[in-house]
């Protein structure tokens, strides 16, 4: 008679668990609390779903993680996003690279991803029974019993792949874990600075920010919003600084620097446009790497937007080197960005044993995905780590 596999949750992980296990010793079941799976999935990449980065050594690879990333490589030199995109490519599923190397299926719809994680599951053997909320686990004598509102099952191994769901991690703490409490991450910043008025949809294509206090930078493109600051710049620094800001409650000190330049460096290019151009008005030409708005701004910030270049001394030089390399904004909240749903918390890492993917305190429990105090930035990183974890679990049932 076969053992019995239960796999909590219809998401990603759970579901590319079940799309995996060929095994004819083990009967698996998924039990989803929604009506329907993959819900995330169905929204992933606008739409589109993002299933992965073309992003192929490890060590490049974890740098997109900030919680996880010592616990991962052991994960991906298993399963990585070359392996992924085999994968789905072998099941007939015809994925595309953009420019920015996020991979997306060809159809350019999550739901051709959906239909072939199911259908796999299927093929599989594994029943999903939708609508079926767990609301207690008790692990006696090495087994398992499930409870829901309307059945109870019992299962000789248990993997949960609920993501960041606060009723599960409650019972997973009452079987003996530890759960890292959960905070925002991948969110966009809330400011008012002068510097920034009447700029919502400017972009600075290679900023730099950094949070004050703290060791944590990032760059890229950076955009000014009617709330604030957003794009991928301010995602990133915000998924690294996610605790430190929640601590923070949001209000902190952003440094920015526009152009990716020293302050030397800023300052030798304004010095030889005035140079070149000394009987023109500074309001009126600005330097190319940034918009003619924004440099509006910036010299009515530094008080001499009235000035022609010939008249502009060293301190006003300087003055406004620093603005471009090292202005200060005061953040004052958050908002979440709108295509993410992401936190940073779950069960401790220190927990998990890496290579199976099963908990140390609880033997034939396994966990993957958004339960674990992993989290990515944007790009498919979230989706692979859940692709990589539930094939690693997958390899214990073969």
């Amino acid at each position: 008679m076969p053992k019995r596999l239960i796999i909590i949750g219809g998401g990603a992980a759970g579901v590319f668990l079940a799309a995996n296990i060929k095994s004819t010793l083990w009967e698996t079941v998924v039990l989803e609390k929604a009506t329907q799976p993959l819900l995330k999935v169905k929204i992933s990449g606008g739409g589109r779903c993002n299933l992965t980065h073309a992003t192929f050594t490890t060590p490049e690879l974890i740098r997109n993680y900030p919680r996880g990333a010592k616990e991962l490589q052991s994960v991906f030199a298993r399963f990585q996003p070359a392996d992924a995109i085999e994968w789905f490519e072998s099941k007939g599923v015809e994925l595309q690279t953009c420019d920015d190397d996020c991979v997306f299926p060809r159809s350019n719809s999550s739901q051709t991803i959906i239909d072939l994680l199911l259908s796999e599951s299927n093929r599989n053997n594994v029943g999903v029974k939708y609508g079926s909320e767990v609301i207690n686990i008790k692990h006696e004598a090495g087994k398992f019993t499930v409870i829901t509102q309307n059945h109870t099952f019992q299962a000789d191994s248990l993997a949960i792949t609920t993501g960041s769901s606060p009723q599960m991690w409650q019972i997973i703490k009452n079987l003996g874990h530890t759960i890292t409490p959960p905070v925002p991450s991948l969110f966009t910043m809330n400011c008012k600075d002068r510097l920034l008025r009447r700029l919502a949809g400017t972009s600075f294509p290679e900023a730099e920010l950094s949070f004050a206090d703290s060791k944590i930078t990032q760059s890229g493109i950076l955009l000014i919003t009617h709330q604030g600051v957003s794009g991928p710049a301010v995602l990133k620094i915000s998924s690294f600084g996610a605790r430190k800001m929640h601590a923070l409650n949001y209000h902190f000190d952003l440094k920015v620097n526009f152009i990716s330049a020293t302050f030397d460096e800023a300052s030798e290019i304004l010095q030889k446009h005035k140079s070149d151009n000394p009987k023109k008005s500074i309001y009126s030409s600005n330097i190319s790497q940034v918009t003619n708005r924004f440099w509006n701004n910036l010299v009515h910030e530094a008080g001499i937007a009235e000035k022609l270049w010939a008249d502009c001394g060293k301190s006003d030089v300087a003055q406004i080197a620093a603005l471009l390399t090292n202005t200060t904004l005061k953040i004052t909240g958050k908002n979440q960005h709108k295509e993410e749903f992401v936190t940073a918390g779950g069960v401790d890492l220190r927990e998990i044993d890496f290579k199976t993917m099963e908990s140390k305190l609880v033997p034939h429990l396994y966990l993957a995905g958004e339960t674990l105090d992993i989290d990515a930035l944007t790009g498919g990183f979230n989706l692979q780590a859940c692709w990589s974890e539930a094939y690693v679990i997958s390899r214990n049932f073969m």
